[in-house]
């Protein structure tokens, strides 16, 4: 009985400590859940340098396999944890590499430099050479930013990509602009120091700003959203400063511009109710990239991988699969 009693009283205590923790410290426990859910995908968080630069990223498995290394690039103001929801449902068998964005969370924060589009892609070329993923074509997949970055880097490296997925991809000149985009043509013309939807301050403007970028409402508790928020807000001086590089007169169509460049296979995802890039830019890609295949997801907005994450995996693995059946048709017809 005495031992029973022990025991509850054990289980009470961590259940109040839980609850506590997520009252007075969402933000570390937010931290905790994704290091938890990391290990339970075989996830394994490393660190390259090249000189002085650090770069942080989480991979799990080996090259070499049936198919292509995929290397993963997050959106603006995520990090690599962004794209756990799809690696839930990718094989365990492939090998995944994920990277946090030059200043975003584990990687160097050095100057506006480095955050421009052209000097993410140094960076991110830098990060491939360090961990040696140029020796094989690896899949590179980036969304929003992170598409941005991926597209260009696949213009300026093409003999390195056995492959190209875009997702809700920032940098064209799409054909029917968003709200959002023309609010920030609004705040650049007037230069008003007015707050950035995608860099919310307040638990207010995070809701607005999961509303902009999700089109189905994610109903998260309130200390998830308190943690959420608790994790950005020390960084929104940073934010700041990438976001004014990225949406700059040298980065704002960085992607339109290097688009006559690319040869690798291309694959387009997008969700039709994107509110922040319209998907509108598909059909810029498609008169492009005549090649490219494109997949446009019904009651999907911006954050596909969150949205959408089983079907991401399985389109991306499709095109993989698909592109492996093409490279050996073409060696035997050779």
């Amino acid at each position: 009985m005495a031992l029973l009693m022990l025991s509850g009283g054990v289980l009470a205590f961590l259940i109040f400590s839980f609850i506590a923790a997520f009252q007075w410290c969402p933000g570390k426990l937010m931290k905790i859940y994704n290091r938890v859910l990391r290990f339970r995908l075989g996830l394994v968080v490393r660190y390259s340098y090249s000189g002085s630069y650090c770069f942080c990223y989480s991979s799990r498995g080996t090259p070499g396999g049936a198919t292509p290394s995929l290397l993963l690039l997050h959106g603006f103001s995520a990090s690599k944890d962004m794209w756990l929801p799809v690696i839930e449902y990718l094989p365990k068998s492939q090998h995944v590499v994920c990277v946090d964005m030059p200043g975003h969370e584990g990687t160097s924060r050095t100057g506006v430099e480095d955050y421009s589009i052209h000097g993410q892609v140094r960076r991110i070329h830098q990060f491939v050479q360090s961990i040696g993923l140029d020796k094989r074509p690896f899949h590179l997949t980036g969304g929003s930013m992170g598409g941005n970055v991926a597209g260009v880097y696949a213009a300026y490296y093409p003999s390195h990509l056995s492959g190209l997925t875009l997702i809700c991809p920032a940098g064209l000149v799409y054909p029917t602009e968003t709200k959002f985009v023309s609010r920030l043509r609004e705040l650049e013309k007037s230069q008003r120091n007015e707050s950035i939807p995608l860099i919310p301050s307040t638990l207010q403007e995070l809701d607005d700003m999961l509303r902009l970028c999700c089109y189905k409402p994610l109903n998260l508790p309130r200390p998830v959203v308190r943690g959420l928020l608790e994790n950005r807000i020390t960084n929104n001086g940073f934010y700041k400063e990438v976001f004014m590089e990225i949406v700059g007169e040298k980065s704002r169509h960085s992607l339109q511009e290097n688009l006559h460049r690319i040869t690798s296979p291309v694959q387009v995802i997008w969700g039709k109710k994107d509110e922040v890039v319209h998907v509108s830019g598909a059909t810029v890609l498609q008169a492009a990239l005549p090649d490219c295949q494109v997949d446009l997801l019904d009651d999907c907005g911006h954050t596909v991988t969150l949205e959408r994450p089983r079907k991401s995996a399985n389109l991306i693995m499709d095109f993989l699969s698909a592109q492996k059946v093409n490279v050996e048709s073409a060696k035997k017809l050779s």
